[in-house]
């Protein structure tokens, strides 16, 4: 029997609440408790939250492949991931890059490499449901880029056939339309090694002969590994493709040592790497760019003893999940997210401000302030004071404004026995968050005005994270912000973010969610952020959000939504309840003051009754996105936080207050 002791569910109708009134009050405050006992006691010793980010099987594949390429592999350490990689097979072949999903081509054929180099027999049942899998995925040749110079490197595809990523793209300066700066943070970090490897080919091949060519459905012919030009002559797509054939050519020079500027490129593009090593854990932070800037160093001729190589493989080493039998690994690091959403779910609920435990994890939030001038100055060149925030522990060239926003909701509602220094810091961040409103009213996460769509044409740009552009649940958050400390829904900044939210807003209600997924965390984050505002919430086109979170509630009382989405909106609100979109969508319908309505009771009675003795929740569900259509993350603390949170603007709402509205701070002006 659940907290809330509801009646048995009959087929086809909605649960029906046995407990109301008080029992309905303590039962929420039963679950309100737990989380809250169970969020503190999950506090790490130095003051700051840190979960897991659990995705797919993809980066062990690579690390797999990256150790055979290396020349030296730990069986031990190499059975566990295998162990690993079999553990998520599906029972089609396949491997998928997001819970529940299909399968996909690079991350099964990227197993199945991982697993043959390992010695599982291509015999192997399998092996052989991969391989066939594989098959009606297309094959190699429906690799994209980074995936197809992965396998060159390992003597399994032609380097000719390898999109080229030429160094000289690093020296193309400001002074022209499309230059290095309007490529996103994180291509930019993958690229400048990818760059410096695709220079030096540095293939080794395998010994024993082994070779992919099983996984081409027609056979191996080097007809179908070139990409397929746009069957009209004169597009963007054509132009790059034949400037690649250019590129390739060139290359042959550059080999030759008479490439014009390739030996300045290749200076300039290690020197890039090595600066951005320091203040940082690994290259950006990041799994990918970590990875390729140990291979791109060794290309250079660095030892595997020299202590840069050694550095960023104990980076890596810090990512890694081992037990007896497995062996994983984080694509980075969310030390900063995670604390600050757990300090705002903490106060939100009640918690005092002043536990011991928020105010030392306030201090360890403060202590990660960025006071450096960055990367985001290419774009951004503001005349403000460098602040910012980052995702991981350190990753100095890199702040974004997503954590900045969200750290400052959390200092916000925490005093501290420094209250100086927390609102200088405050305000440090804020004034540099807000120069960064792109020019169509919206924010992004890394960069300012990050949107050159013909860079999506380039043939490398098939990992669909080319560009950094606004989206609606960044932007909303903002106004969120904003509007708790007090700024008026008439500032010229607001009303140019509330005309971008509005533009955005789908045909039936809806937001894309570009950080979550997907909808149901857009349209959640898009109402919280305008009600914060204080705005009418009673104009049609708001109601038409409430009514689509409504739309897609399930019969028990949840709510869900899977990756899939973004290959086809069809698939909104579709997918199996959990407890991290179950809460969004909740504070969703909450922003409309009315915590009576049927859906919220639904809503919360699914939280309550689904919650574990510990105060948890259990969720295998992938919610996070990385690049959409690409990959996607578990955040492991979303369970466990947005319940909390969403439970607290509902006991909220029921006492007549406002969720946000923590008293301490003044407004804020620019």
């Amino acid at each position: 029997m659940s907290v809330l002791d509801v009646q048995p569910q009959r087929q086809g109708q909605p649960p029906v609440e046995s407990l109301a009134g008080d029992r309905h009050v303590a039962a929420l405050q039963t679950a309100i408790t737990r989380s809250q006992a169970f969020l503190l006691s999950e506090q790490k010793p130095d003051g700051y939250w840190n979960g897991e980010l659990i995705v797919d099987s993809t980066l062990v594949s690579d690390m797999v492949a990256y150790h055979h390429w290396n020349g030296k592999v730990d069986k031990e350490w190499q059975r566990k991931a295998v162990n690993h990689i079999l553990r998520l097979q599906l029972p089609d072949g396949g491997w998928n890059i997001y819970h529940g999903g299909p399968a996909e081509v690079n991350a099964t054929i990227k197993a199945y490499l991982a697993l043959k180099l390992a010695g599982l027999p291509t015999t192997d049942p399998r092996m052989l449901r991969a391989r066939e899998m594989v098959h009606s995925l297309g094959g190699v040749p429906r690799m994209n880029t980074f995936s197809k110079l992965y396998l060159a490197l390992l003597g399994l595809f032609p380097w000719k056939h390898v999109p080229t990523i030429p160094c000289e793209v690093i020296l193309i300066g400001k002074w022209f339309h499309v230059n290095f700066h309007d490529m996103s943070n994180w291509t930019r970090s993958m690229l400048v090694p990818l760059a410096i490897i695709n220079h030096f080919k540095p293939t080794r091949p395998l010994d024993g002969g082994i070779t992919l060519d099983e996984l081409y459905p027609a056979g191996y012919h080097e007809r179908d590994l070139a990409l397929a030009p746009d069957p009209e002559a004169i597009t963007f797509r054509n132009f790059f493709l034949w400037l690649d054939k250019l590129h390739k050519f060139a290359e042959l020079w550059a080999q030759a040592g008479i490439h014009p500027f390739r030996r300045r490129a290749l200076k300039r593009a290690e020197q890039w790497m090595l600066e951005r090593f320091e203040g940082t854990d690994g290259l950006a932070a990041i799994f990918p760019a970590i990875l390729n800037s140990i291979i791109a160093l060794k290309a250079l001729g660095y030892a595997d003893d020299h202590p840069q190589i050694q550095r960023a493989e104990a980076v890596l080493a810090k990512h890694a999940h081992e037990d007896k039998d497995t062996w994983r690994i984080e694509p980075c690091l969310s030390p900063v997210w995670d604390t600050v959403i757990t300090m705002i779910c903490l106060t939100e609920s009640g918690v005092d401000p002043h536990h011991p435990k928020l105010v030392k994890a306030a201090h360890w939030v403060m202590d990660r302030e960025i006071r450096f001038r960055g990367d985001w100055f290419a774009k951004n060149p503001a005349a403000v004071e460098p602040s910012g925030w980052v995702f991981e522990f350190d990753n100095k060239w890199n702040p974004d404004v997503d954590d900045t926003a969200m750290v400052l909701l959390a200092l916000r509602q925490v005093p501290t026995d420094q209250p100086r220094r927390r609102d200088e810091c405050f305000e440090r961040g804020l004034k540099w968050m807000m120069t960064f409103q792109c020019k169509d009213g919206g924010w992004a996460a890394f960069d300012k005005d990050c949107t050159k769509s013909i860079l999506e044409k380039v043939p490398f740009a098939d990992h669909n994270a080319m560009l950094d552009p606004e989206c609606a649940d960044i932007t909303a958050r903002i106004l969120e912000l904003l509007g708790y400390e007090g700024w008026d829904a008439g500032h010229p900044q607001i009303q140019r973010a509330l005309d971008y939210v509005r533009a955005q807003q789908e045909a039936d209600g809806s937001w894309y969610g570009r950080w979550g997924v997907n909808y149901i965390y857009g349209t959640w984050q898009v109402l919280r952020g305008l009600t914060a505002l204080r705005l009418d919430m009673n104009q049609p086109w708001l109601l038409k959000a409430r009514g689509w979170l409504e739309s897609v509630q399930h019969e028990d009382g949840g709510w869900g939504e899977r990756g899939n989405t973004y290959d086809d909106p069809i698939y909104k609100g579709q997918g199996p309840s959990t407890a991290s979109q179950t809460a969004w969508a909740l504070m969703g319908l909450l922003a409309f003051g009315e915590p009576d309505r049927p859906s919220v009771r639904r809503g919360v009675e699914y939280l309550v009754r689904t919650q574990n003795p510990d105060g948890s929740w259990t969720e295998d569900e992938t919610t996070g996105t990385g690049f959409p259509k690409v990959f996607y993350l578990k955040y492991d603390m979303y369970r466990n936080t947005w319940p909390l949170l969403a439970l607290a603007t509902y006991r909220k709402a029921l006492q007549g207050q406002s969720a946000g509205q923590v008293p301490g701070r003044k407004g804020v002006r620019l």
